[in-house]
């Protein structure tokens, strides 16, 4: 299992690409001559930034003052050409303490379905590759920043069922399936 690491990263964001209902979500990583592009659901990215930013309060406390990412926000877009080097199916969150670092690891997952039973057993999960970026506080936190506005740039949400409404509109539950 190729598993490839940036620490520190010259760059790490999440972004979007593609029009509000259509967009593909990314995480893009680079450093030490590398880049890194790996694409993810929208939910993905929404939930990584929310528990990095719960993890970086609950660690803010330890040693003083919370650390700001004050200088560190990147909303450049994503580096070009974007092709995902892999499909992320799960990620993991950590906190070294002795480093005072956070740890974000993605990973790509065997489908078990593509797999033949000899390869696989129904207990354990393959891994392909994963990329490892571990961070300072700082750049956590401005990465978790860029999670929430990557996430924002959607469609808007009707105000009667919370489903994304649709340029053309969209078919309410709340209205009895008319057209609003």
């Amino acid at each position: 299992m190729p598993q490839h690491e940036f620490d520190p990263p010259e760059r790490f964001i999440a972004a979007s690409v593609g029009p509000p209902g259509q967009r593909t979500f990314f995480l893009q990583v680079s450093g030490a001559g590398q880049r890194m592009t790996v694409s993810l659901e929208k939910e993905q990215v929404k939930v990584l930034g929310e528990r990095l930013a719960d993890l970086l309060d609950q660690v803010a406390g330890l040693d003083g003052a919370p650390e700001a990412a004050v200088g560190m926000t990147d909303n450049a877009p994503l580096d070009t050409p974007i092709e995902d080097d892999f499909r992320v199916q799960s990620l993991s969150l950590a906190w070294e303490p002795s480093r005072r670092r956070v740890v974000v690891e993605a990973h790509e997952t065997a489908d078990p379905e593509d797999m033949d039973e000899e390869t696989l057993d129904e207990t354990e999960v393959a891994l392909l590759e994963s990329i490892r970026v571990v961070l300072t506080p700082p750049m956590a936190r401005a990465f978790a920043e860029r999670c929430k506005t990557s996430v924002e740039g959607g469609r808007p949400n009707c105000p009667f069922c919370g489903q994304p409404l649709d340029p053309s509109g969209h078919i309410c539950p709340r209205a009895n399936g008319y057209r609003r």
